[in-house]
């Protein structure tokens, strides 16, 4: 069976996001991508643009120290430019570790990344490790 385009492009996002390779994953959003995280921790809110998106990125990993691990479990597409990826969060901040499940809708607009809406099992959990 063949993979959708928007289905190899959201894999393709988190191949790269898994190297820590910004500049592929950059290629994959338009310009003005947004990504909506959830809660109410200093990562939360609306990041605006590439390179704010690709800091939000960075700074997930520095704050982990590197040990922040996303392990994709499915992709799915309406064919209609939407794509909804489900994966688990696992990292160690401080003396403090999670592991949670997180849901991302995307927007996809001419084969690239435009919207990403960020959803997570437990909102307090994830605030509490980020904050």
């Amino acid at each position: 069976m063949s993979q959708h385009p928007d289905a190899a492009l959201i894999r393709r996002g988190y191949e790269a996001f898994g190297k820590g390779d910004m500049d592929t994953l950059g290629s994959l959003m338009t310009a003005d991508v947004i990504h909506h995280v959830p809660g109410t921790n200093p990562l939360s809110g609306h990041h605006k643009g590439r390179e704010a998106v690709l800091d939000l990125y960075r700074r997930m990993g520095e704050e982990t120290k590197g040990t922040m691990q996303v392990d994709l479990h499915m992709v799915t597409v309406d064919g209609r430019g939407h794509a909804i990826a489900v994966h688990t969060l696992r990292g160690d901040r401080g003396d403090r570790g999670i592991e949670i499940q997180e849901g991302l809708f995307f927007t996809i607009v001419g084969g690239k990344i435009s919207d990403i809406d960020q959803c997570t099992q437990d909102i307090d959990e994830e605030d509490a490790f980020w904050s």
